[in-house]
């Protein structure tokens, strides 16, 4: 018998699939989307009692082309063209492709003529299957927003008279990378909430590790998707051991590893290892292989902080950015001392990516920490909490500060 839970993760794998056999096959983003949304709702309601079919992704093609369909002829009649369109006969049905879309309905949603924001939101709405409620939640931000965004992305897909197929191989590479990005977005916000009550949301992590692990096996080859979801899932598998029982922050250095996903560890580590063997050094395998140290360290005092801080310093030369210098910086910080650290973080902190970003001010709490400068160690986490848009980390931040507070 099928759970509910075993109900809606077929239907979420199989919706990318049954919106790329409508696409293909009759070319309107935004009509097939609607019919496809209406063929699951159908299969919700009708799966439960009925069971479901034999060929599940060939009744949901059938029922959502029968839905596009009547929209078709509903579209005629609004527009006055009963004759005409009684005259034309609508296409046919078709025989279920055996083809799988779901990689180039990724590729359209992030098409580049869409902002980050609108690739996010279409990706996870057509390929990840969530509702716009669902989005909306997500995200924190109005439903009417989302429908906003999904409306105008649509609009701009058309209007930019993208076909629903494979770029050329030639620009093939450039399109997978933006398709990484919106999804390492997806899991950063779910891994660490930018703001809201809570530290993670998990409904966006699983997502991003599905269809990322969904691009892995249309493109098993590619060195750089394994690294990613090789990076999902070592970063994934601390989660349990991230938060106390109230929802609090447990720092790495605090953490009970033995809470730690160990499967999913495997799992990255061998990801990892295989891409590293295998294919072109890509930022995300380095992020990945950091990752892997950090997991399979025995305690945080055990961690081969040597081998990280070589892992970053690869890692900002290949691909820098605000993060990873940060990053590096701790590393510094844990190899040569926190004074070392410090130095660095001073240069830094003019870096238009880094200030005013309470990150920095975090990491410099840390490090006053460790140097034994209290007092500007305290000043530094209260700036960090006010800083913050997360609820979570500002509890954590505060807490700090007044720990320091009562030993001084």
């Amino acid at each position: 018998m099928t759970t509910p839970a075993e109900l809606e993760a077929l239907l979420r794998e199989l919706a990318p699939q049954v919106l790329g056999a409508l696409v293909r096959r009759y070319g309107d983003f935004d009509t097939c989307e609607d019919a496809v949304q209406e063929a699951l709702l159908a299969a919700a309601v009708q799966w439960p009692e009925q069971g479901i079919p034999e060929h599940p992704r060939g009744w949901l093609v059938t029922v959502a082309s029968r839905r596009w369909i009547e929209r078709w002829r509903e579209e005629a009649a609004r527009r006055r063209r009963e004759q005409t369109a009684a005259a034309l006969a609508p296409p046919p049905p078709e025989a279920v492709p055996a083809v799988d879309d779901t990689l180039t309905l990724l590729l359209l949603c992030c098409h580049p003529s869409l902002t980050r924001a609108s690739q996010v939101a279409l990706t996870l709405r057509a390929v990840g299957g969530l509702t716009t409620a669902e989005i909306a939640r997500a995200f924190l931000v109005p439903e009417a927003t989302v429908a906003q965004r999904i409306s105008r992305a649509k609009q701009r897909i058309r209007a930019s008279g993208a076909q629903f197929r494979l770029p050329p191989e030639a620009e093939r590479s450039r399109r997978v990378a933006a398709v990484l990005q919106v999804l390492y977005l997806i899991f950063n916000e779910g891994y660490t909430a930018s703001s809201g009550p809570a530290l993670h949301r998990v409904e966006l992590s699983g997502q991003a590790i599905r269809l990322t692990r969904e691009l892995h096996r249309l493109l098993p080859g590619d060195g750089e998707v394994a690294g990613l979801l090789a990076l999902m899932l070592l970063t994934d598998a601390r989660r349990p051991a991230r938060t106390g029982p109230d929802g609090a922050l447990v720092p790495l250095a605090e953490q009970d590893r033995t809470r730690w996903d160990a499967a999913a560890i495997a799992e990255g580590v061998a990801l990892v290892t295989g891409a590293l063997a295998s294919a072109p050094i890509g930022p995300y395998q380095l992020q990945a292989a950091i990752a892997a140290v950090h997991d399979e360290a025995p305690s945080f005092e055990e961690t081969d902080w040597d081998q990280i801080l070589g892992l970053y310093e690869l890692l900002e030369r290949l691909a820098p950015g605000p993060m990873v210098e940060l990053n590096r910086i701790v590393a510094v910080a844990m190899v040569h001392g926190p004074e070392a650290g410090l130095r660095q973080l001073t240069e830094a902190e003019t870096s238009p990516g880094l200030a005013g970003h309470h990150r920095l001010d975090a990491v410099r709490a840390h490090l006053l920490e460790l140097a034994g400068q209290t007092e500007a160690a305290r000043a530094s986490y209260q700036l960090a909490a006010r800083r913050t848009l997360s609820l979570a980390e500002r509890r954590y931040l505060t807490s700090r500060a007044a720990r320091l507070a009562d030993r001084s």
